[in-house]
């Protein structure tokens, strides 16, 4: 599978300093894929006592399921820019604990269903072998 990090994952989403929450990312299948983010000192969803904000992670999944769109268009000849994803639903949203500063998030996404331009999308985030938060959410690709 293709490995995207650095100034790779430019490609695959739209987002840019301070708002890029995506490290790593590498597709695990044709509709989903595992990314990683570190929380630096410098994260825009970081709050007093080092912790991240729950929609610091909201963010990081979405921005995880964008990267696996960019990369499924990036497999298309016609297809030079990440589409533009936009939040349209978080649905079963739970939080077990914040992530912190210095931690590695490790994210999975699975595109459920699509149809147009939405998406929905399955997404859990660990911590090591610790589950801290997942989500069912609604996208809309541009």
């Amino acid at each position: 599978m293709k490995t995207f990090s650095g100034e790779d994952i430019k490609l695959l989403i739209p987002q840019r300093y301070p708002m890029m929450m995506v490290s790593t990312f590498e597709a695990t299948g044709d509709e989903s894929a595992a990314t990683t983010l570190t929380i630096s000192k410098d994260n825009y969803f970081l709050l007093p006592g080092d912790d991240m904000s729950e929609t610091g992670l909201i963010e990081h999944i979405a921005q995880s399921a964008s990267a696996l769109a960019g990369f499924k268009a990036l497999q298309t000849a016609d297809s030079e820019a990440a589409p533009v994803g936009l939040i349209g639903e978080v649905k079963h949203f739970t939080c077990h604990r914040r992530a912190r500063r210095g931690e590695t998030v490790s994210t999975k996404v699975e595109f459920t269903f699509s149809f147009g331009s939405a998406t929905l999308l399955r997404g859990e985030s660990r911590v090591g072998d610790e589950l801290i938060a997942e989500a069912d959410m609604k996208i809309f690709l541009q």
